[in-house]
Formats: structure tokens, C-alpha cells, sequence
């Protein structure tokens, strides 16, 4: 099975999630002659759909795909489907970037992170669009932090405030994250999905 991305934080969780399950995963880094598409859906369903089919029709392999980011009510739900596109060089950027657009908006600044997941097929010999076999979308609910606390996670995990762990997901373990961040949800119904169907990847 291809997985599809090329972010080693991604691909450490993903691993992780499905761990166990008798498939042999690549990544986009085992097919470096292939460019990426353009993500140009406005939903993260979407873009998760936009790539699984784009790759493995491409790579001729069963892909999975997710498309995920950062949602924040005081910005209307931006950064959203531009949460990695978002101005800044670096992440520290790109906090610095969003504190001076949240400092006119009353705290607290409620949050959710968002996964969505596309998982398709294209049979031997097949045309056209390659089937839709399993999409998923599961999130989890936090809080922008006034500034970052931690080193761990990656992307925007430094200042997403987790209120039941009293700490961002950038001060905990991979681990104590995976059990309820929106990616470990979202690739744990995959996984699930996988073992009920016994689908042979």
C-alpha cells in the first residue's frame, strides 16, 4: 500500500497506527520521479480524494491519501485546507504569523485540527478513475496557545492546547497524542476497516 506523503511526521504516526496489519507500506519517497498534483479542492475531503486517486493511478499502487490541518473559529476556520501553505518560512513563522491575526480576538482561542482520509484502488488493467474503497474524517477539539509550549509533534502541535492533557500536543509523547489527535482517529477507523474486510493490499 502507498502512503501517500513525504512528511516523516506523518509517516512515524501512520506507522504506528498500523502497525500489526499484514501490508507493506511505501511512501512518495519510493517513487521520487513522480510530481505532486496540485491540491486545489477547497475541503480537506476533497484534497485527501485528489490525491489517493492522483497517485495511485500514477504509482500503480493502492494509496492512501489524507489531507489535514488546523482549523481556528476566531479566523473563520483558517488556516484550514492552507494550514502547511500558511505565510511563514518555518512553523515559529507561521505562530508569529497567526498571534498578531488572533491579538484582536478575545481568548479563548478554540481550535480543532481536522483529518481526512481517502483510500482507492485501481484494479490490473483498469481505466478511468481507480474505484473509492474507504474515506473517513475525524478531528479533535483544543485551543491556540499564547505561545508555544514544547519541542514534540510537529507542524502546529506546539501551540494546539489539548485541555483534558492541561498541555499542547508538542509537550507529550507521540504515543499519549496518537490516542486522541485527529490523524491516530482517523487512521485507527482505516485500520479497522482494513481488518474487517481482510482487504489485501
Amino acid at each position: 500500500m502507498l502512503l501517500a506523503t513525504t512528511n516523516d511526521g506523518k509517516v512515524r504516526e501512520i506507522r504506528q497506527v498500523l502497525s500489526g496489519l499484514p501490508i507493506t507500506i511505501k511512501t512518495l519517497r519510493d517513487f521520487p520521479r513522480v510530481a505532486e498534483p496540485e491540491e486545489t479542492a477547497s475541503t480537506f475531503a476533497g484534497n485527501a480524494l485528489l490525491k489517493a486517486e492522483y497517485y495511485a493511478t500514477a504509482c500503480g499502487w493502492p494509496t492512501v491519501a489524507e489531507d489535514s490541518g488546523l482549523a481556528i473559529d476566531a479566523l473563520g476556520g483558517r488556516p484550514g485546507v492552507e494550514s502547511a501553505r500558511y505565510p511563514g518560512a518555518t512553523y515559529p513563522d507561521k505562530f508569529q504569523n497567526l498571534y498578531r491575526e488572533l491579538a484582536r480576538h478575545p481568548r479563548p482561542w478554540t481550535a480543532r485540527y481536522i483529518c481526512s482520509l481517502a483510500f482507492v484502488d485501481r484494479p490490473a488493467g483498469g481505466h478511468g478513475r481507480p474505484p473509492v474503497l474507504f474515506t473517513c474524517e475525524d478531528t479533535v477539539e483544543g485551543e491556540i496557545w499564547p505561545e508555544p509550549v514544547g519541542e514534540g509533534g510537529f507542524g502546529y502541535d506546539p501551540i494546539f492546547h489539548y485541555p483534558s492533557f492541561q498541555t499542547t500536543f508538542g509537550n507529550v509523547s507521540d504515543e499519549r497524542k496518537l490516542t486522541v489527535a485527529h490523524r491516530g482517529k482517523a487512521f485507527r477507523q482505516f485500520a479497522a476497516w482494513l481488518r474487517t474486510t481482510r482487504a489485501h493490499c
